[in-house]
């Protein structure tokens, strides 16, 4: 199991120059993981391409339930303290922290294209290009 950020979900659910990429890692690595925060943002998403004109809201609602089904059973309310501790250590988010707590708590990787969550937390984060290596 990994920890997905929501761009990588993103990636998978709409065209893009990653979704390659998000394809492969989810052939390699099925169950991802992640905080519930995840629905908001893909959500926030969803919204952007609505917006330009990219998406109908059919199909917003069709990718959102597509995504809340793959991640069945595989979401999680990470620890407040330990989101808390990890934005004291660093300069990420509180909502970028909890999904690096998540991969703490899980004793998994985030898989990420995000630069500063990749510098800040080594050793949790993996970016999208290595995970499919």
């Amino acid at each position: 199991m990994i920890v997905a950020d929501t761009n990588i979900m993103a990636y998978l659910a709409l065209p893009s120059p990653y979704t390659d990429l998000a394809i492969r890692l989810l052939r390699k690595s099925p169950e991802w993981a992640a905080p519930m925060l995840w629905r908001s943002e893909f959500r926030n998403v969803l919204a952007l391409h609505m917006r330009k004109g990219l998406l109908t809201l059919p199909q917003a609602l069709a990718l959102q339930q597509q995504m809340e089904e793959r991640m069945a059973g595989r979401e999680f309310t990470p620890s407040s303290a330990k989101v808390l501790r990890l934005v004291e250590e660093s300069a990420c988010s509180a909502y970028d922290c909890e999904f690096v707590a998540l991969a703490e708590e899980l004793d998994t990787h985030l898989i990420t294209l995000d630069k500063k969550l990749l510098r800040s937390f080594p050793d949790k984060c993996v970016s999208l290009h290595d995970a499919v290596q």
